[in-house]
This record gives C-alpha cells, sequence and structure tokens, in this order.
C-alpha cells in the first residue's frame, strides 16, 4: 500500500474523530430522539446474548471500544447484574476526546483510554467480551480492527458488534425506513447538535458499508467463529456476536 494511500485512510479517520469531538455534547440527547429510546433494547440484547453464550457467572474485563460517551458499559453492568454475572473491570475506548470527557462525567465505574479499534491500548487475551456499538462502520482499517480484537481476547472470547449495516431495501415499508434514515434524520439530529453535516454522514456511511453477509465474513477471515446474528426494526440495526476459536 503506497504511502498516498495510507495518508488518505489517515485523513479520513481524523476527520470522523473531529466530528464526534463536535457532536459529543448532544450526542447522547440525539440519539435517544432519534431511536425513541429503542437502541436501549438492541443493545441490551446483546449484552444478554453474551453473557448467555459464554454461560459464565464471572468474567475478568469486558472492553468497549469506540465507547463514545460509554453507553453500553452501563448496560454491560446493568444486564451482568440481572443475570447474575460478576465483571471486575469495565474499559472503554475511543479516539475522540470530547465523547471521552462525557463518558468519565457519567459512568464512574469504568477506566477510560484514548485509542482507536486499529491499534487497542490493552493486553494481549485480556478481555473476556469486547464490544463495538454504532462504531465499527467508523474504521477506516476494518480488518486491522477485527485483528486487534483477536488479539486482545481471551480464547473463546467474544467480540458483540451491534451496527447499522446496509440493507436491500424494496419494499413499501423498506422504502418508508429508507426515507427516514436518509431525509428525516439528517434533519432531526443536525436540529439538535447544530451539525448537519455529521447527520449526513450517518445514512451516507451505512450506505457505503457491509451487508450483515459481508460483516460476518470478515469476523470469520480473522478467525472468530459466527455464534448469533439478529436483525432489529426492520433491519435498522443488526447484532453480531463472534467467538475466538
Amino acid at each position: 500500500m503506497g504511502i498516498e494511500k495510507l495518508t488518505d485512510k489517515q485523513e479520513k479517520q481524523d476527520k470522523i474523530v473531529t466530528m464526534y469531538d463536535d457532536i459529543a455534547s448532544t450526542y447522547d440527547k440525539a440519539n435517544r430522539v432519534l431511536s425513541m429510546g429503542i437502541d436501549i433494547q438492541w443493545r441490551k440484547k446483546g449484552c444478554d446474548k453474551a453473557f448467555e453464550i459464554l454461560g459464565k457467572k464471572e468474567l475478568g474485563q469486558v472492553t468497549d471500544v469506540a465507547t463514545g460517551t460509554g453507553d453500553l458499559l452501563i448496560y454491560w453492568r446493568e444486564q451482568s447484574q440481572k443475570n447474575g454475572v460478576s465483571i471486575n473491570k469495565y474499559v472503554g475506548i475511543d479516539p475522540s476526546v470530547g465523547m471521552l470527557e462525557v463518558a468519565k462525567e457519567k459512568v464512574d465505574f469504568a477506566q477510560f483510554i484514548e485509542g482507536k479499534a486499529q491499534k487497542l491500548p490493552i493486553e494481549n487475551e485480556s478481555s473476556d467480551v469486547i464490544s463495538i456499538s454504532y462504531g465499527i462502520r467508523n474504521v477506516v482499517d476494518r480488518v486491522e480492527a477485527l485483528q486487534e480484537f483477536y488479539r486482545a481476547l481471551k480464547p473463546d472470547g467474544l467480540v458483540v458488534i451491534l451496527e447499522f449495516t446496509k440493507q436491500e431495501r424494496s419494499g413499501i415499508v423498506d422504502k418508508i425506513v429508507d426515507f427516514g434514515m436518509k431525509k428525516v434524520l439528517p434533519k432531526i439530529g443536525g436540529f439538535i447538535s447544530k451539525n448537519y453535516e455529521a447527520y449526513q454522514y450517518l445514512p451516507e456511511s451505512i450506505e457505503d458499508f457491509l451487508t450483515t453477509e459481508m460483516l460476518a465474513k470478515e469476523l470469520e477471515e480473522a478467525g472468530f467463529e459466527m455464534k448469533y446474528t439478529k436483525s432489529f426494526s426492520m433491519g435498522i440495526s443488526t447484532l453480531l456476536v463472534a467467538q475466538k476459536r
């Protein structure tokens, strides 16, 4: 790969991080309004399914990558208590300093580290679970990130991904969903955050992303075994759970 291509990738990644810095203070509010709170149930489902697959009552570490404002860490702790699972350490990693500042104010039980998915600042085989919610499509070097997840997971550890995967939309309901994502969402998100470009990026990034099947294939190529996939809300969101072989 040439230096010019590497520079282009770095510039794109830096632009995405800057965008999230800019919307950090309004990010949680915009999420709740845009999803009408249903994203909370998607996140809880991911946690519950991971506990079910692992079948353990004590975990050493859960690492949330692209943690943003730390939302998913809150649900990891809530659902662990409901499932009778003890988690010794919670770690949140994100390249956006703005997002981490909000996370540190909101979540007092986790360690937060500035870092990228492509180069996780944690030890080999240190985590029982690595999660990433609505962040994998923002990772320019996705293959490198999946390799990092594999490195940092303990044997039989899980990667839990929630994402807006690309869908083939053809029916009437699909067209309504597509219209909402492309036309309505950017206007509402832009109004709340005062950053219309950031919320125009969301539907564009989904359109440029992978299908669920393509993402599952990339996980398998990185050495994972697919354990569970589930689409929510007419295919808007997808949960993928894979295990380190």
